[in-house]
């Protein structure tokens, strides 16, 4: 099975799993670390992930794979919180973040409502719209970046 897929049924098996304990995946990465390949999770649900969701997705997805076994080689299982800085993947991360720092950083030179030009913006998100994101960035300025141009966002620390 070629890495596209496995992440695509790893995805799919997660949501049957996680969607009951109301857990939501956050990311998942699937790549070579080493000689072996690393599969890992970041989940979280409302309230806060705890270790016992952690563990308990790991057992149910370890169990599945082992019984469909279509890993084409060998992985190490890795399920864990995104944590405090998480990054931000879909539409509705950047919906339910509007209000909340955030860091992103973009493919091209992108320029703010001062001229700057730049690839790494942080401020507050605004919000998203027609696949644009809105922040009021730390120095003064605003800028809009459009989502196919973000090559990595995730949340801040805010001290």
């Amino acid at each position: 099975m070629a890495k596209v897929d496995v992440v695509e049924r790893v995805t799919e098996i997660v949501a049957e799993i996680g969607g009951p304990l109301g857990i939501d995946l956050v990311d998942l990465e699937y790549k070579r670390e080493g000689r072996d390949m690393v599969l890992r999770l970041f989940l979280e649900k409302e309230g806060g992930i705890t270790l016992d969701d952690c563990a308990d997705v790991s057992r149910q997805l370890s169990d599945i794979l082992d019984v469909e076994d279509f890993m084409p080689e060998r992985y190490n299982l890795e399920v864990s919180s995104p944590g405090i800085c998480r990054p931000l993947k879909k539409i509705a991360d950047y919906e339910r973040f509007q209000g909340h720092l955030v860091k992103v950083k973009t493919f091209d030179m992108l320029t703010d409502d001062a001229g700057n030009k730049r690839k790494t913006f942080t401020g507050k998100l605004l919000g998203v719209q027609d696949g644009v994101i809105s922040i009021d960035l730390t120095e003064g300025q605003h800028a809009s970046i459009p989502l196919d141009k973000v090559a990595k966002a995730n949340l801040e620390f805010e001290f």
